[in-house]
């Protein structure tokens, strides 16, 4: 599974400094960036709202304590994780971190696996918060625009490309299969050229060739029969603005020589009319082919190929950034829930690793659909969310232990988080309730 470079980073309070270098040891070896403190005071100008990553952190400090940081970091940023580390059998003070808003705690001595487990698991919350809010800033910003979920690799460098390309008055080409996102990086590429006019999509596949040239390059009265008035074609309308064209390979040969004269020219001439009208459009073509495979075969041309290649994105398939659907998976599941007006109802890890490794043959619609049917409860009673194809249920176990972790995020909701308060109602002792939450990755006040 692919990880964003640099995409982890911890801050570590801890007043011994043996224990302290093994910490940071452990947690560096797994990909953190650490930074390393020997007290609170030390810490406390690097923990703010911005901070994209885990605060690990003792109890027992000189000068403030643990507990004073959480409190002072669950005022700055109650969704920022901090792990708290207390002393063996020091039940009260964990119990009293978690109530507190501390994300886990373990105690002393522990294992470098099993804080490394809850700090990656708190780091992938982190992200999934930021990330959240950075989309919903972005729509307030621009409610039209459709948000680029993502954090791989793969997706920055797309990213990176849109901010470079954006504000140059240069043609783009777009390439990726189907439901990779091609309209939504054509709309960001639209945002980021600062062009004033609107922003106008056309999918060459959906036309039929009758009307293909009067869609684009619009006509005059009485062009053909049934044409009463004059039309204003796509490239026109979009003048001041930007056109894209969807599924370009699909265009009619005939068609690409106009529209190569055009983006070369920058003026056109509607169908049935003899006056050359200037156009000042952008263009941005999207294919799912390969058009210079389709040139080489003749079912594409290949100076129109070079005219709209000459800058082009390449958009990765979802199985080759499967680190974004987590992300990707939370942004739809949020949108589902608001428009079906339903919870969205959680997931496990072993499901999430399943939905990770599938192919996804659909890649983002696919995934878009899939949490439409989630939020739905469709893939649940289907069989827990597993792929088609597979057995249609879950091994006993795995069913059992999806029920379980319902029951204890119902409990939790009913309870607004006290643990206390679901143990009571489970009917289990807290710190039974405080392995499952940790084993189920369920969130706890």
């Amino acid at each position: 599974m692919d990880r964003p470079s640099g995409a982890q980073s911890a801050i570590l309070i801890e007043d011994e400094q043996a224990v302290r270098h093994a910490t940071a040891q452990a947690l560096e070896l797994e990909g953190f960036t650490v930074t390393a403190c020997a007290s609170a005071e030390q810490a406390l100008p690097l923990l703010t709202r911005d901070f994209a990553g885990v605060l690990v952190t003792d109890v027992r400090l000189p000068g403030w304590s643990g507990l004073q940081v959480l409190a002072h970091v669950v005022a700055i940023d109650p969704d920022l994780p901090v792990i708290v580390v207390t002393g063996h059998g020091d039940v009260g003070m964990a119990v009293e971190a978690m109530r507190a808003g501390a994300y886990d705690f373990v105690e002393k001595p522990f294992s470098s696996d099993g804080l490394l487990e809850i700090a990656l698991r708190a780091q992938e919350k982190r992200s999934l918060v930021l990330e959240n809010r950075r989309l919903r800033e972005a729509w307030a910003h621009d409610p039209e625009l459709p948000p680029l979920v993502g954090q791989s690799p793969a997706i920055e460098r797309v990213r990176t490309l849109i901010r470079s390309l954006g504000p140059a008055d240069v043609d783009v080409l777009i390439n990726g299969q189907t439901g990779t996102g091609k309209e939504v990086v054509a709309r960001q590429l639209h945002a980021a050229s600062g062009r004033k006019g609107p922003f106008v999509a056309l999918n060459c596949g959906a036309l039929p060739e009758t009307v293909f040239e009067s869609e684009i390059f619009g006509h005059e009265a009485g062009a053909f029969t049934g044409a009463q008035k004059r039309r204003v074609g796509k490239l026109e309308y979009a003048d001041g603005g930007t056109l894209f064209l969807d599924e370009i390979e699909s265009m009619p040969l005939a068609l690409q020589v106009k529209l190569l004269r055009v983006l070369q020219e920058r003026r056109l001439e509607r169908l049935g009319g003899n006056e050359s009208v200037a156009i000042d459009c952008r263009v941005i073509a999207a294919s799912k082919a390969d058009l210079l495979k389709l040139a080489g075969e003749g079912q594409f041309r290949e100076d129109l190929y070079y005219r709209i290649g000459v800058v082009a994105i390449d958009l990765p398939a979802l199985n080759q950034r499967s680190s974004d659907i987590p992300l990707l998976l939370a942004h739809f599941c949020q949108a589902a829930a608001v428009r079906y007006r339903r919870e969205s109802p959680p997931w496990t890890a072993a499901q999430m690793q399943q939905w990770q490794q599938r192919d996804w043959p659909g890649n983002v619609r696919e995934l878009r659909n899939f949490a439409d049917r989630w939020v739905l409860g469709v893939e649940q009673i289907a069989g827990l969310g597993a792929p088609a194809g597979d057995l249609p249920a879950s091994p006993l176990p795995e069913q059992v232990e999806q029920f379980e972790a319902g029951l204890i995020a119902a409990a939790l909701k009913d309870s607004e988080g006290s643990v206390a308060v679901a143990a009571e109602r489970l009917g289990i002792p807290r710190k039974t309730l405080y392995d499952k939450i940790r084993k189920y990755q369920l969130a706890a006040a």
